[in-house]
């Protein structure tokens, strides 16, 4: 029988940096914390310094300036140290794929043995959307929702303990690990488009021709499935329409 949540050891991740490009693009905050559903064990948050410019659009963001990361340790000194913390557990976080990304590209630059890749995974940004009654599934928004207290968002460690209580709102109706990767092997149906031109909108509302282009992008599985899904019912509905009207195929 599968141990109760409560009883599993999870890692939380998060990171900032200089852009979005996890091949191109350097750390310059890492945070992690391992944690269970009653307590966190430990925590470890470091500025990094990435020896380049960080763009004004990142710092926008993160707010983390060029001042702050001057003289801060280098990547290579602290990842050894994260890796380690991470170990072997369920990797828990937002989007999170990119955090893990983005700190094995960091390795392999530097080469350090990095086997976080290889780690089981739960994003809670699909958690969320499986949840589906948060008005937006953005970690900030998932806070408010839920009354998680916050310090300052988009800084690592404050977003690693947001997580930390938005990921425990989320499993409260799993009874155990393996419900969450069962309830997560599938993709997910998304009622609004996430981002984009048409960000916010129901999928039905969205041209087909948009969709069309959209559904060749390389966006996650839950996106893509949501936007394939609705062009598939929009061609049933035109072949009912066809089969319904003896007229359909006339040019008149």
């Amino acid at each position: 029988m599968a141990r109760s949540l409560e009883y599993e050891k999870f890692v939380c991740v998060d990171c900032e940096t200089t852009g979005l490009d996890t091949q191109k693009d350097l750390v310059i905050e890492v945070a992690v914390a391992t944690f269970t559903f009653g307590q966190v064990i430990e925590e470890y948050e470091s500025l990094v310094d990435p020896k380049c410019e960080i763009p004004q659009s990142s710092i926008e963001i993160h707010h983390i300036a060029q001042e702050m990361v001057e003289g801060q340790p280098l990547i290579q000194e602290v990842l050894p140290h994260v890796l380690k913390m991470i170990g072997r557990d369920i990797i828990i976080g937002h989007g999170v794929q990119y955090d893990i990304d983005i700190l094995t590209a960091e390795a392999k630059r530097h080469n350090i043995p990095c086997t976080i890749s290889n780690n089981q995974v739960i994003d809670t940004l699909r958690l969320a959307r499986l949840y589906g009654n948060s008005p937006s599934n953005a970690l900030e928004r998932l806070g408010i929702h839920f009354n998680v207290e916050s310090e300052g968002h988009h800084r690592a460690m404050n977003d690693v303990r947001v997580n930390i209580e938005v990921f425990k709102h989320l499993s409260n109706k799993f009874r155990n690990i393996a419900a969450i990767f069962k309830a997560l092997s599938k993709p997910i149906l998304l009622k609004k488009m996430p981002l984009g031109k048409h960000k916010g909108r129901p999928f039905r509302d969205i041209p087909v021709q948009y969709l069309r282009w959209a559904a060749n992008k390389d966006f996650d599985q839950d996106l893509l499935f949501s936007i394939r899904s609705e062009i598939n019912k929009r061609k049933q509905g035109n072949l009912f329409e066809q089969s319904s009207n003896p007229f359909a195929d006339l040019d008149i």
